[in-house]
């Protein structure tokens, strides 16, 4: 897997930015939440949709969205809902295999690599879930929590969303994936 230094700039800044959203700019809460952050949001986007991408093909980079992370940043210092839409994975159709080729996704690639970021969230949210039956702790609680909220989030069917995305491909999966978002996140 290829990052270049832009994208990890912006991955880092996107990670802290939602730290800080998800914390409601507590600043004692802080570390537990940016862990949780790069666990749940940088799996969604890295091994989400990134891995996914690059699996068939293409070149896949992160990129930070100014307004989402204002937007967000703005809600969560009102005490509002959490904005959670700092930036996306942008995929070429360029791959770099050999000098190069041009490619085109698919319309099943294009809904798998879109669903698959919130179903990395479900997997990690069942996850951490399963371990608090061991280990009862407040920060796998809360990662679960976010993970969920974050597939939950990302699947509503609006804009540049991934839920708008995996409807337009099957409408089924993206009804199967919101719901068990949405049961997961109610389980908590």
């Amino acid at each position: 897997m290829r990052f270049s230094n832009t994208e990890i700039k912006e991955l880092l800044i996107s990670t802290v930015a939602l730290a800080l959203m998800f914390s409601r700019f507590n600043i004692e809460a802080l570390p537990v939440t940016l862990f949780v952050v790069v666990v749940v949001f940088a799996s969604h986007e890295i091994l989400g949709h990134k891995l996914f991408a690059q699996h068939y093909g293409f070149d896949a980079e992160y990129r930070m969205w100014k307004g989402g992370i204002l937007l967000g940043l703005m809600m969560a210092a009102l005490g509002g809902f959490v904005f959670a839409a700092p930036g996306a994975v942008m995929i070429s159709p360029i791959s770099r295999k050999f000098a190069f080729s041009v490619g085109r996704m698919s319309r099943d690639q294009y809904g798998i690599v879109s669903a698959a970021g919130p179903v990395v969230n479900i997997i990690i949210g069942f996850l951490l879930f399963g371990v608090l039956f061991y280990y009862p702790h407040e920060i796998l609680a809360l990662g679960a929590r976010v993970s969920f909220f974050l597939a939950l989030f990302n699947m509503i069917p609006f804009g540049p969303l991934d839920g708008e995305k995996v409807m337009k491909w099957n409408w089924k999966a993206w009804g199967l994936i919101t719901l068990i978002a949405l049961t997961g996140y109610f389980i908590l």
